[in-house]
């Protein structure tokens, strides 16, 4: 008999430990049926077994199946608050910040909290951790490589400080790669760092499930000092933040309290 979606699922969560009914189905589901098709393959245990005789393949799947679409600056208006309202209430309470982007995916994210935290410290006072589950894309991320389309948000004046231009393309200044560091981290089942005074966490959540939601923003309750901030992605401003204990303190921005 040929596997159901389900049985995928839960083969796949033992051979790579994510759990795609994490994700909503019917998203996901559209997308592994699309690159199964592409791969031609018409059965889900067909598709399993190509992937685990074919590291490549099984590369490849779990590049796909984690969604990276970013930029730098991504909804300016929102780093504008960032800049404003609440660095500067975070760095009056802790003075140098402990930052985790989480879900970086290509490192515009990270690489964007350097340049505005530029702004405020030293650039060798700066530390960012920086976390993905998609490897492929952490290498990109530590290239620090981008088209001109990924900086179209950025101002012009950190484009013109941090940025060479190549051949079209724009390479980040090592001064800011060196204060990122990049790991590999599955948000459903890695252990969360701790005491955090700045989480930003954007455009990932919406492809979860409700309860899978539910959990991730307990874990960063759990994961940010007293009063930290937990910054999302501009369609993911969370419904009653009081059941994870957190309160919201300007739009897409909330404190643990």
């Amino acid at each position: 008999m040929s596997w159901t979606y389900e049985d995928f699922t839960k083969a796949i969560f033992k051979l790579t430990n994510i759990d795609l009914s994490c994700y909503k189905e019917r998203q996901m589901k559209r997308r592994i049926d699309s690159l199964i098709s592409r791969n031609n393959y018409s059965q889900y245990d067909e598709f399993y077994r190509a992937l685990i005789s074919d590291k490549d393949l099984l590369e490849h799947f779990v590049n796909y199946i984690t969604i990276n679409v970013s930029e730098f600056f991504r909804n300016v208006s929102q780093w504008e608050v960032l800049k404003k309202d609440i660095l500067p209430l975070l760095i009056k309470k802790y003075g140098e910040l402990k930052v985790w982007s989480a879900a970086c995916s290509t490192g515009e994210e990270p690489y964007s909290m350097v340049m505005l935290l530029h702004e405020f410290f030293p650039l060798e006072e700066i530390k960012i951790l920086a976390t993905d589950i998609d490897k492929e894309a952490l290498e990109k991320a530590k290239e620090g490589i981008y088209v001109a389309k990924s900086l179209q948000s950025l101002p012009k004046e950190y484009v013109r400080k941090y940025f060479t231009v190549k051949d079209g393309l724009y390479k980040i200044d090592d001064r800011i790669k060196q204060r990122v560091e990049f790991k590999r981290h599955n948000l459903l089942v890695d252990p969360f760092p701790n005491n955090c005074h700045l989480i930003i966490c954007r455009n990932v959540l919406i492809y979860f499930t409700e309860e899978a939601k539910s959990q991730l923003y307990l874990k960063f309750h759990d994961a940010l000092a007293k009063d930290g901030i937990l910054f999302v992605g501009s369609t993911e401003q969370i419904i009653f933040p009081q059941r994870y204990n957190l309160k919201s303190v300007q739009t897409f921005f909330y404190k643990k309290i």
